[in-house]
Formats: C-alpha cells, structure tokens, sequence
C-alpha cells in the first residue's frame, strides 16, 4: 500500500495509525495468514461518513473551479468575437 501511494513505509503506518485512532478506519490482523502483509483495514461507518463529507466538499471545491473556468472561457471568446470584427473591417 505504501508504495502504491508513493509514501515511505513509516509514513503509511503513521497515516493509518492516525486513521485507526481516529476510529476511521477498524484494523485486522489474520496471524494464521501466511501471507505476511495479512491485515484487512476496514472503513468504519465513522469512516464513510468522514469519506462522504470530504467527497462532497472536494466536488464543491470542482465546482467552483468549473464556474469559474467557464466565466473566463466566456470572457475570452467575447475578446476574440470583438478583436476579430475590428481587425476585419480595418484590413478592407
């Protein structure tokens, strides 16, 4: 997972720590799991929620990006309308 997000192996640790203590994330250890890496992390409904809320606020922060981006488009196409008029009647 910690290479997968481009994070040092103590810092993946310490992130999910931090998830876990904050009751986010419900961590398993499967100790007759062979498999070394046998930990299952788990959202929480606490989890999810969080998850949602900073979804929501991520899209919203889009959004007005987005809105923006249109307005300034729109302003843009309005001075290439206006300049690309005036220098056609000027080159006649």
């Amino acid at each position: 997972m910690a290479s997968h997000l481009g994070l040092s192996l103590g810092k993946a640790h310490y992130c999910l720590r931090a998830l876990v203590d904050k009751g986010y994330v419900k961590l398993g250890n499967f100790r007759r799991s062979r498999n070394k890496g046998g930990y299952r992390y788990k959202l929480t409904p606490a989890g999810v929620v969080e998850k949602l809320s900073q979804t929501r606020a991520y899209l919203d922060i889009k959004r007005e990006e987005f809105a923006v981006l249109q307005l300034e488009i729109e302003r843009l196409n309005s001075e290439l309308n206006e300049g690309g008029d005036a220098s056609s009647e000027g080159a006649g």
